[in-house]
């Protein structure tokens, strides 16, 4: 088997956004899995009640939610594909999945050596074999393009956060939740917060009224920095910064869009899902340092304006030996609701004070029992809309804080930036440099 940096065609061949839709649209449609609904299976997995999966992206998220999609059944869920641009890492979560399943449930991830697709290719290779589900948690910045392409090719899909790191994905990533719905196909998305039983609990009961109005929200993500991967000998421009994709802008869309945007899930949630008119962001990079920590900030406070006067308000940051928090507040005209993540407090105040006291459940794992179920009764489930909403509140807070300009919610929909290379192959990459407010323009 080759090292990482071992030339191989499939692996260090340019891949251009274009031809990867195109080729993968190419793929043939699987049927809707049913029980006992005959399809077409490998000589490894020969049970036509089996749904096969395969993964997109091998790292430590990607690894948890091919681990969950195979806990979401009773051994009728299988991994059998895996698509990585890094053959390392492909190799670590097999066998990291191995060990998780344990021996008597490791042939559920029996991925054999021709289904273990690597380099710029590997998505596309991987969406047109049979499998029926597919698991994206690549870099965002490759998630509108999948998504296209394993939609367009009849699967199924569960997809991390965010949708997009810019504008034009934003706008694909829409274009093709109105084809999953067309094509009668789920489409679950990783904003577990939905699907956190207490979260539901409290939710439901701001939105039916129980605080009255809501006239102002404010949110906290604050969080310590991610790790890093040192430069290597041998490493292009391109896989360096891939291998520290969460502080590349590019890649990533900041901390605010990659991270934070769990928080303005919840903000968009508790609005409706109705998008604000505006907002206005601070933010900057202070106490980051050493080149793999990229071009991203490390703070940022956003101010989002609502059409009916109503207020969001968001603080973020990733900085070391500061104080964490993760907390939603919520004021109505008539109480208020508290919500702190970390720590499981689920509260509102007022006429109709409550405080959950029932059970939780494991929210990751929840996204994709819900996903299976979908797929099994027939009855797709499409997260699209509001989770491509959330999203572009995130990178609109992004633009803003950038530009250091007021960003309207139209503008940032018609956004015609688009982060990252044309081609993607292993070569020469500047990075681009920070962005400083009042200089970085709107585009």
């Amino acid at each position: 088997m080759s090292t990482p940096n071992t030339p191989r065609p499939d692996r260090d061949a340019e891949l251009t956004r274009r031809r990867f839709v195109k080729g993968a649209a190419a793929a043939a449609a699987v049927p809707l899995i049913l029980p006992g609904a005959a399809s077409a299976m490998t000589a490894r997995t020969n049970d036509p009640d089996v749904i096969k999966v395969g993964l997109i992206g091998c790292g430590g998220r990607g690894t948890g939610a091919a681990y969950q999609a195979i806990n979401a059944e009773q051994g009728t869920v299988r991994l059998v594909a895996m698509a990585d641009v890094f053959e390392d890492r492909l190799d670590s979560s097999l066998k990291n999945l191995k060990k998780y399943l344990g021996e008597d449930r490791a042939h559920l991830a029996d991925v054999a050596p021709d289904r273990r697709h690597v380099g710029f290719g590997a998505a596309e290779r991987l969406i047109a074999s049979d499998v029926d589900v597919v698991l994206l948690a690549t870099p965002p910045h490759f998630r509108p393009a999948h998504l296209r392409a394993a939609i367009e090719a009849g699967k199924h899909v569960f997809t991390e956060k965010p949708m997009a790191v810019d504008g034009p994905g934003v706008r694909s990533v829409l274009e093709t939740a109105a084809l999953a719905k067309e094509k009668q196909r789920s489409l679950v998305c990783g904003f577990c917060w939905r699907y956190n039983v207490r979260h539901q609990a409290l939710y439901e009961r701001v939105l039916n009224g129980d605080i009255g109005e809501i006239q102002a929200v404010y949110s906290t993500y604050n969080a310590t920095p991610l790790g890093t991967n040192p430069r290597k000998p041998g490493w292009s421009d391109t896989e360096w910064q891939m291998r520290n994709w969460q502080h590349m802008t590019w890649l990533s869309g900041d901390h605010l869009v990659e991270q934070a945007v769990h928080s303005l899930d919840k903000m968009g949630w508790v609005m409706g899902d109705v998008p604000p008119l505006s907002c206005t962001a601070v933010g900057g990079r202070q106490a980051r340092e050493g080149i793999d920590t990229g071009n991203i900030y490390d703070h940022f406070s956003v101010t989002y304006d609502y059409a009916n006067g109503a207020k969001g308000f968001h603080m973020s940051r990733q900085m070391a030996n500061c104080s964490n928090d993760n907390s939603d507040f919520i004021w109505g005209n008539k109480g208020t609701a508290t919500v702190k993540g970390w720590s499981d407090t689920h509260v509102i105040t007022g006429p109709n004070a409550w405080k959950y006291e029932g059970p939780g459940n494991d929210m990751y794992q929840q996204e994709h029992n819900e996903l299976f179920a979908s797929i099994r009764s027939g009855k797709p489930i499409n997260n699209g809309v509001w989770m491509t909403r959330s999203t572009m509140l995130a990178i609109m807070g992004r633009m803003a804080a950038y530009t250091g300009q007021t960003i309207t919610w139209d503008q940032a929909m018609a956004s015609t930036e688009r982060l990252g290379p044309e081609r993607y192959a292993f070569a020469s990459m500047a990075l681009d440099p920070v962005a400083i407010p009042g200089r970085t323009k709107f585009a």
